[in-house]
């Protein structure tokens, strides 16, 4: 018997809820079909076997010599593909896919996430960095942390961090371009990314409006953590976010000079998808985030 490489699962799986109820009526309304329906899936069945499963008698149906043969196999089937069902999603649920910016994730997530571990043990974290915006209906994630405004279609969006910037560089560079009397003399220094839109920004707030950054040689190192290190081995100037770099200033491997601190109204948001907001593992990590932001604020 050849049943040929499309298996007729619907067909079996009504053929298991007959056999197992012993009614065509039964068997329908358990698994939302007409009782026409029902007996067509059978007979499609039987149509496939070349044999009859079901003896017709008044008032009552019972199995073939057939059937008999075919339900247990059949039943096991389902038992295992049920098994296999509820494993796919517990391994779902007890991994969460978090998308993050690089800077974020080593300087304020990756020394966090434990504590939601330990509130959460069931739950195991992937994080994935990258810059680029994630798409939902395209990347790996249940979850991502953007920068930017919170105006994503779609898109629930928790606002986390305000993102600010300012120059740091480190104490050796800022001896060895002495005098460094106002803001103008950071031109002075090797400017780490003289492409970074933070820049006129902040000249531009420091009273610098004509800093010419243009014809300086561009570094694309892709995250301020690359950056700062930059900047830590006297290498230039980077422009960073404060909040990412107490320890750095409060230990003296970098230096703000000025204690201008500006933004472009960019923040850092928790974002997923609209229909995924009642999703246990990320009902459990937007609340632990944002609990402890409030009781920890940057």
């Amino acid at each position: 018997m050849k049943l040929g490489r499309q298996m007729p699962l619907n067909a079996l799986r009504v053929f298991e809820a007959v056999a197992r109820l012993m009614s065509f009526t039964r068997a329908g309304e358990e698994l939302g079909m007409t009782q026409t329906a029902v007996s067509y899936q059978v007979k499609l069945l039987e149509g496939v076997l070349g044999e009859l499963l079901f003896r017709r008698l008044p008032r009552r149906i019972e199995l073939t010599e057939a059937g008999e043969r075919l339900l247990p196999k059949v039943s096991e089937a389902f038992v295992l593909l049920g098994e296999a069902m509820a494993a796919a999603r517990t391994a779902v649920e007890e991994q969460l896919v978090i998308n993050t910016t690089p800077t974020f994730a080593a300087h304020w997530l990756a020394r966090r996430i434990g504590n939601f571990q330990l509130g959460a043990p069931n739950i195991a974290v992937r994080l994935i960095t990258d810059n680029t915006p994630m798409d939902f209906g395209r990347d790996p994630g249940d979850v991502a942390i953007r920068f930017g405004r919170g105006n994503w279609p779609g898109l629930v969006a928790h606002h986390l961090m305000d993102l600010d910037f300012a120059p740091m560089l480190s104490p050796s560079l800022l001896d060895r371009v002495k005098p460094f009397d106002g803001p103008r003399d950071l031109l002075k220094c090797k400017i780490i990314d003289p492409g970074d839109p933070w820049w006129p920004l902040w000249f531009e707030a420091a009273g610098v409006p004509d800093a010419n950054l243009e014809g300086r040689q561009r570094n694309l190192f892709g995250s301020q953590t690359l950056e700062a290190s930059s900047a830590i081995a006297g290498h230039g100037v980077a422009i960073l976010t404060p909040t990412f770099y107490r320890e750095e200033l409060a230990s003296g491997r970098l230096v703000m000079p000025f204690d201008l601190v500006c933004s472009d109204e960019s923040a850092y948001w928790l974002v997923y998808p609209e229909n995924r907001r009642s999703q246990p593992k990320i009902r459990a990590f937007r609340d632990w985030l944002l609990r402890d932001i409030e009781k920890n604020p940057p």
